[in-house]
């Protein structure tokens, strides 16, 4: 008979050795990090970090203790000590104030404290102390300088956020995000030309960087368009890893009586342009022909009327916030949803990589981008005939969708009555154009047909939505440079709850849309207030929306032929003001039966839009997304953007850009598209 050995406290319980170990010294720093590992991936974090405290307090002697401090930082930010985090970093910079990455999240702890100016501040002594050049050095500064911009941004600090940027572009051209805020911040200040060059950086970079949404505030060619988001899928989501998410198969259900389960994926779903868009509509939706799920990315709301109605509307509310991009597929997956509704597009907060896992057999593009996607796994785009002609088919790699207005309307709203001008903080007998879209849509060529239109009309002003006062002053300035005096424009301030945004405008005489791109939700709520909008349509997304509505509204004679009968109206308009009362009256006589105001119909039309989608891919006939020589398209269409052509007829864009394929064509023959490189002739 053999006698059991006994066993060790150690053998009993294994952390009590691996502690016992730390506190002898005998615990290596890679053995450590691999035993946190495993405790975080088991769930056990808080663990990990008595296992952390307790390495550094017996090994502290070791060369690389700055290293066990900071990954000791890292482990008790997951817990949520914030406090015990920073202690840690700051341990770790007093053993090694070389350290790049302490510093980086030692002004990351500090933003998540509130403590926003101590943050930049820790940042940007950094980013002084580590200007001489190695390649850490380079690669920590450059992440300091766009992480003091991105918080800076978010102080309103536009100016101090875009120096901050600068220094970042000049370290390294060919990192796009520092140039993509950095241009994003130009447009809000009105700072013209948006891009610029110096020795260090071209013109040609700068528009690389340039995201899909503030390209299309900057010029209106679809096809650059179409290909700056391809590239921007291609480099930002790519080719994800599916891991055990199963590719969603087609569920068969034409004639079945079941409901189509319709999954609608956004960070909009709250008191946002797309929010106030869609809350009457999905309300409206018919249950028992479908079953929505809402799929919410976004910050947390708690008195938000409008988040709150969107989830009250929907059959299933899903927060998938916290969710990483596989998990929250994987969840969509397990819903046996049908058709998926992208509605944020490549816009703030947005979560390409979730449709990238193809979670739904049909995935459909609607409301949130201006514009294709440019993916591979986005098959249907949801337009209207006014904004996306079936002529223009050939800008977009989705199959087009028509809908009789692309944009609905909550009819819900209780609209307050139009304030007095005095309360609005306008003039009383002036006549009154606005414009109160974000200041990002306003151009220099934009503003300049502004100011014409103010000199041929003493008296008018002009309305614009507030940006900083630095903003502000620079727009004041370049109007007082045009002949007009600074005080005929006049800023509005935010005002409390979107009614009172949309009853102010009626206060107005004569909304003004921008180029290129145009009023969305705003023409929609400028309409809604009985104020006419004159617009003018290019040939992109973004630049013909605000038509549709127009027309949807009953008032397509405001659909200007180009700039020069944009101009003219507008001051005809001012001139013979019977005219625009008369508009007005028809307006407000036609509003409630007109296109625009019939949400019921609106989504009647969606809802057979749905089953249509779901009809050929039971039939197998899903369409695959065109993504055919867009390389070429994009570098064909950067240098023409850089050459500044804002209106072009679309038989002259056409030519062009042929012109520049049979170049190609001659040097090496290109394959052939659906687009314009049809035939392959030099």
């Amino acid at each position: 008979m053999t006698l059991n050995k006994p066993i060790s406290p150690e053998q009993a319980n294994p952390l009590a050795g691996i502690l016992e170990r730390a506190r002898r010294q005998q615990l290596s720093l890679g053995e450590l990090v691999q035993m946190a590992e495993s405790l975080n991936g088991a769930g056990l974090q808080a663990v990990a970090v008595d296992l952390y405290k307790t390495w550094i307090a017996f090994n502290d002697g070791n060369p690389l203790l700055h290293l066990a401090c900071f990954n000791y930082s890292v482990a008790a930010r997951q817990i949520g000590d914030i406090a015990g985090s920073i202690q840690a970093l700051r341990h770790s910079l007093k053993l090694n104030p070389q350290f790049g990455p302490a510093h980086i999240n030692l002004g990351r702890a500090l933003e998540e404290s509130g403590l926003v100016s101590e943050a930049v501040e820790q940042w940007r002594n950094y980013a002084n102390a580590s200007a001489d050049i190695t390649a850490d050095r380079i690669s920590h500064r450059l992440i300091t300088l766009q992480q003091m911009g991105r918080v800076l941004e978010g102080a309103g600090l536009l100016e101090e956020a875009e120096a901050a940027l600068w220094q970042a572009i000049e370290l390294q051209p060919e990192k796009l995000e520092a140039g993509q805020h950095w241009s994003s911040l130009r447009q809000r200040q009105c700072k013209w030309p948006i891009l610029t060059e110096t020795a260090h950086v071209s013109s040609r970079q700068m528009l690389d960087a340039m995201s899909s949404m503030s390209a299309a505030c900057y010029t209106d060619d679809p096809l650059f368009l179409l290909a700056k988001a391809y590239r921007y899928n291609k480099s930002a989501v790519g080719r994800v890893e599916r891991g055990n998410i199963p590719r969603a198969g087609v569920r068969h259900k034409s004639g079945t009586g079941q409901r189509l389960r319709v999954g609608y994926v956004s960070s909009d779903l709250r008191e946002h342009a797309v929010g106030f868009a869609l809350c009457e509509a999905l309300e409206l939706h018919d249950k028992s022909s479908v079953e929505i799920f809402a799929y919410y990315t976004g910050e947390p709301r708690s008195n938000d009327v409008t988040h709150t109605r969107i989830k009250n509307a929907a059959d299933c509310w899903r927060d998938v916030t916290a969710l990483s991009d596989a998990a929250a597929a994987a969840q969509i997956a397990a819903d046996e949803i049908d058709v998926l509704v992208d509605l944020n597009g490549y816009t703030k907060q947005a979560r390409p990589k979730i449709f990238a896992y193809r979670p739904a057999p049909v995935i459909a593009n609607f409301c949130g981008f201006p514009g294709s996607m440019g993916s591979p796994f986005h098959q249907y785009m949801i337009a209207d005939d006014w904004i996306a002609p079936p002529e223009n088919d050939i800008y977009y790699s989705e199959k087009v969708l028509r809908l009789a207005c692309y944009l609905p309307c909550d009819r819900k709203q209780q609209i307050p009555p139009v304030p007095t001008r005095a309360d609005a903080g306008l003039p009383e007998d002036a006549f009154v154009y606005a414009c109160l879209s974000g200041m990002q849509k306003i151009t220099a060529n934009c503003f300049a047909r502004f100011m014409a239109i103010l000199t041929a009309t003493p008296g008018s002003v002009l309305w614009l939505r507030t940006g900083s006062e630095a903003a502000n002053q620079r727009l004041r300035q370049v109007a007082a440079q045009s002949g007009i005096a600074p005080e005929r424009l006049i800023f509005a301030p935010a005002v409390a709850g979107h009614p009172n945004h949309i009853a102010r405008m009626g206060a107005a005489d004569l909304f003004l849309d921008t180029f290129p791109y145009g009023a969305h939700a705003t023409a929609t709520d400028a309409l809604t207030a009985g104020l006419p909008v004159l617009t003018v349509p290019g040939k992109s997304f973004a630049t013909r929306v605000c038509a549709s509505i127009v027309a949807a509204a009953g008032t397509p004679e405001l659909i200007c032929s180009g700039p020069d009968e944009y101009i003219a109206r507008a001051i005809a308009f001012a001139q013979k003001r019977q005219e625009l009362t008369a508009m007005r009256a028809s307006l407000q006589r036609q509003l409630d039966a007109s296109v625009l105001h019939d949400t019921p119909a609106f989504v009647r039309r969606l809802e057979q839009l749905f089953w249509q989608m779901q009809e050929e891919a039971e039939r197998g006939e899903t369409p695959v997304p065109d993504l055919s020589n867009l390389d070429l398209y994009y570098e064909i269409g950067a240098k023409f953007v850089l050459e500044n052509v804002e209106f072009e007829d679309d038989g002259a864009y056409r030519r062009r850009y042929r012109g520049a394929l049979a170049e190609l064509n001659d040097y090496s023959p290109l394959a052939r598209d659906a687009r314009l490189w049809t035939e392959p002739t030099a």
